[in-house]
């Protein structure tokens, strides 16, 4: 293993986290990043590890590599802080999902439903009673469900304590190098070409969110189908008097749109997020982030006297499907890790775990097996 080159195209949460369990084992890993390490999708995120409030009926696949990710949390966290001796901001206080219309109130009973059907762990509060945990809430909150399970990290935190740890056990980091082609030979994927020229490889790991399908080189039929989604974001700064534990999320019937406020150990509240299928456009817009306070004041009408310290956006890489693409390809030696979606973050320990081990053993695991590019075209038949 010693010898063997990794080349990783992506230094998101998602490269730098398969990047330091391969270094860890011994391999020679490079990983090249197109512009500053994590400062993506990765940094952009909210951090929530929710794998119940994103729980979909027609996703069970995914909530099972969810929890399976969320449950694997707390060893990833104690992994990563002892090895570079930084805090990551993992906090389990829970998530609070709000209703307050009564038409969110009837939209948030058919979640409660939805969750008890497939045996999640939640439980039904009234408004008053979601106030006693959270006391900053509008007083018209009738109701609310509790996920003490879903959980939350400081994605940006976690994004540099990543790369000490990834650059600590040996593996290299090429910031602002972006990669021009996957290099494949006779069905073999020997390195990629960037603008230092062709660096080789034994394996290549596409990680590059949702700039992955447009790296050149790929054979038309396993051009992973991701797409950018984009979300505004903001943030607060809590006082002691308005101060939040457990991470909001709202249910909307109507308008304004759903919004989740994380809060932060360094009191910042994180307040996201849009939902926009603009392709690579990053502009930030008066409307999106008129909604994301209007959406914020009805959850807690006190954020009307805090200070806003921050605005930005992001670039999600969403598949076809919503579900992350992970694992082998029809070309010999290109492994994807890519298409996370709103998942990024939570996925990222067993997306580390999972790849690190496929590259290591050759052995693809039942975990991500179901999550292969091929399932794309056994939907369209071919």
């Amino acid at each position: 293993m010693k010898n063997k080159k990794i080349l990783i195209i992506g230094g998101g949460v998602i490269g730098l986290g398969i990047g330091w369990q391969l270094a860890k084992a011994g391999a020679a890993v490079t990983i090249h990043e197109s512009g500053q390490a994590g400062r993506g999708a990765s940094w952009a995120a909210g951090g929530m590890l929710g794998p119940i409030a994103e729980a979909h009926i027609d996703e069970l696949d995914l909530l099972k590599l969810s929890n399976q990710s969320l449950a694997r949390y707390p060893e990833w966290v104690d992994e990563l802080e002892t090895e570079t001796e930084m805090p990551i901001g993992y906090r389990a206080e829970g998530t609070l999902i709000i209703g307050i219309q009564p038409d969110d109130s009837y939209q948030l009973k058919h979640a409660f439903t939805l969750y008890k059907d497939l045996g999640l762990n939640v439980e039904w509060l009234s408004g008053q009673e979601a106030r006693e945990i959270e006391s900053a809430l509008s007083p018209y909150v009738t109701a609310a469900i509790r996920c003490e399970t879903d959980h939350q990290v400081d994605n940006r935190l976690m994004v540099q304590a990543l790369q000490r740890a990834y650059e600590s056990r040996g593996g290299v980091l090429h910031q602002n190098s972006t990669v021009e082609r996957v290099v494949i030979e006779n069905g073999t994927a020997t390195g990629v070409q960037t603008q230092d020229g062709f660096q080789g490889a034994d394996v290549c790991i596409l990680a590059a969110g949702c700039w992955s399908g447009q790296i050149n080189g790929l054979p038309n039929s396993i051009i992973p189908p991701v797409r950018p989604v984009k979300g505004q974001m903001l943030a607060l700064q809590m006082r002691e008097d308005i101060m939040i534990k457990n991470v909001i999320r709202t249910v909307k019937a109507r308008y304004p749109m759903p919004v989740y406020l994380v809060p932060r150990t360094d009191g910042r509240l994180v307040v996201g997020a849009t939902t926009e299928e603009l392709g690579f456009d990053t502009d930030l817009i008066v409307g999106g982030i008129y909604e994301l306070l209007h959406g914020a004041f009805e959850a807690v009408p006190g954020v009307y006297e805090l200070p806003l310290i921050e605005t930005w956006t992001g670039l999600r890489p969403g598949s076809s499907d919503n579900a992350p693409i992970l694992g082998k390809t029809p070309v010999e030696n290109l492994i994807y890790a890519t298409g996370h979606y709103r998942n990024g973050i939570l996925l990222t320990p067993i997306t580390a775990y999972e790849i690190s081990k496929l590259v290591l053993t050759d052995e693809t695991s039942e975990t991500i097996a179901p999550f292969h590019l091929d399932r794309f075209s056994k939907e369209q038949g071919i």
